[in-house]
């Protein structure tokens, strides 16, 4: 239990630019530039300083921490609402049926449409862990932290969540479906445009990119061949999100090509499952409780961890000593799912 989830702040900027120049580039939650990940935590702590009664435009940005050495081993976000100033847009995959009785052939063409569908949901991302610290459950610990979070803070989100993941890059990073379509109308290459992106928001797409719906069969083999489809390196994130009840639904990024999943936000199973009790006792060790995930705090103070508890008759029991490290107290209240 020497790990936990806890708000990020502006003094973990050293760590955020490490973990940038681990990512190799394009992964907009962590740009490789010292001013935007400062704009950004600095964003993030106005957000965990105020309370609001209905999702705005609000980032949230959560760290994994090692609790004895205070080593920042990972990071997620969370959206509190996604178009909220710009549209949010996607692609939808769609298909045209068309039929000449002449030639007796019926034709099913598939299209990309541009939308913004999703304008007002929640969305999740920004997952990324240090390499060396990729087993031993803390992916899942980072990546349901956010589901917790969002629990805990309820009013803050909306009623439907999405996720974006990476698509299908080449060796040297760049994207075959931007190739195929985007990069013929911004006359910029892929990392030049995700960069552009992150750094100064998405206005630029709705000046540029085509209005009317795209048909794939115009598009290179390469890039038809990746639509939909995840990096590599995002299966487990994917298998993740799954687990949890999200679902592919034919969106895809514009940039990328990545596949977008969604979910009703309080469908999503750790949401679903997690049940607060008041913590009533503290015992001396963790023999005959249950392993599981564990959340106190709301907003500023919120921390999660894997940890153990049992439930009698409402009541929590948790040992002393990961209560103590978790700043925990009888009395407090304490969500709880199974790991």
């Amino acid at each position: 239990m020497s790990w936990h989830v806890r708000p990020a702040c502006l003094g973990d900027l050293d760590a955020f630019e490490a973990l940038a120049m681990m990512t190799g580039g394009g992964f907009t939650s962590l740009p490789q530039d010292r001013g935007a990940l400062t704009a950004r935590l600095a964003r993030s702590d106005a957000a965990f300083a105020t309370a609001v009664t209905t999702p705005l435009d609000e980032l949230y940005i959560l760290v994994l921490e090692q609790a004895a050495t205070g080593r920042i081993g990972g990071t997620a976000v969370v959206f509190s609402r996604i178009g909220a100033n710009c549209p949010f847009y996607s692609y939808k995959l769609g298909n045209l049926q068309q039929v000449s009785r002449e030639l007796g052939r019926v034709f099913s063409i598939q299209t990309l449409n541009l939308t913004s569908d999703h304008d007002g949901a929640s969305e999740v991302g920004g997952l990324f862990l240090h390499p060396d610290l990729r087993t031993g459950g803390l992916g899942r610990l980072l990546a349901r932290s956010r589901y917790l979070f969002i629990a805990q803070n309820r009013a803050h989100f909306g009623d439907k969540l999405l996720a974006e993941l990476r698509g299908v890059l080449d060796d040297d990073g760049g994207s075959p479906f931007w190739d195929g379509l985007g990069a013929k109308f911004f006359g910029m290459s892929f990392q030049e445009a995700d960069k552009f992106n992150g750094l100064q928001g998405n206005q630029f797409i709705a000046d540029l990119m085509p209005k009317h719906p795209v048909y794939t069969a115009l598009l290179s083999d390469e890039a038809r061949a990746v639509i939909g489809h995840c990096h590599p390196r995002g299966r487990p994130a994917l298998a993740m999100l799954e687990a949890e009840g999200f679902q592919y639904d034919g969106y895809v990024d514009i940039f990328d090509g990545g596949p977008t999943v969604t979910a009703r936000t309080d469908a999503v199973k750790t949401i679903r499952n997690s049940r607060v009790d008041p913590v009533a006792s503290l015992v001396d060790d963790a023999a005959g409780l249950d392993r599981g995930l564990l959340a106190a705090g709301k907003l500023h103070d919120f921390r999660s961890w894997i940890g153990h508890s049992r439930v009698t008759g409402g009541a929590l029991s948790l040992p002393a000593g990961e209560a103590e490290l978790m700043n925990v107290s009888i009395g407090d209240e304490v969500r709880h799912v199974a790991f």
